[in-house]
């Protein structure tokens, strides 16, 4: 863990940006990493995916399912183009806590910078 720089975490994955690319200037990039899955992804694409899991959300699981916490039956678009995953209800919450928790950290340390070279 000492070649990462970590910016959010919670029970389903984490968010960092490898510190070759710091060292390299490469700011704009972030490895998001949740079940068995990691996407290397820029700012846009990161603010692409909150919208795709917004979008999910509104589409909803079945109304009356019983197992809707554990049933993979919601289809998230990834910002891979060829991606899509199937989650459960609570999977997709955890899933935006993450990305949401990212960009949050991302702005704020956006903010800070600029604050302080002012």
């Amino acid at each position: 863990m000492s070649d990462i720089h970590r910016i959010y975490h919670n029970d389903i994955g984490i968010a960092f940006q490898w510190k070759q690319d710091l060292a390299k200037n490469k700011h704009d990039r972030f490895q998001v990493i949740f079940r068995d899955t990691g996407f290397y992804l820029t700012l846009s694409q990161l603010k692409n995916f909150a919208k795709l899991i917004e979008q999910a959300a509104n589409r909803g699981y079945c109304k009356d399912c019983k197992a809707k916490n554990n049933c993979r039956s919601i289809l998230l678009k990834t910002p891979a183009a060829n991606v899509d995953l199937a989650v459960s209800e609570k999977e997709l919450e955890t899933i935006s806590d993450l990305i949401e928790g990212t960009l949050f950290q991302i702005h704020l340390r956006t903010y800070l910078n600029d604050l302080c070279r002012n």
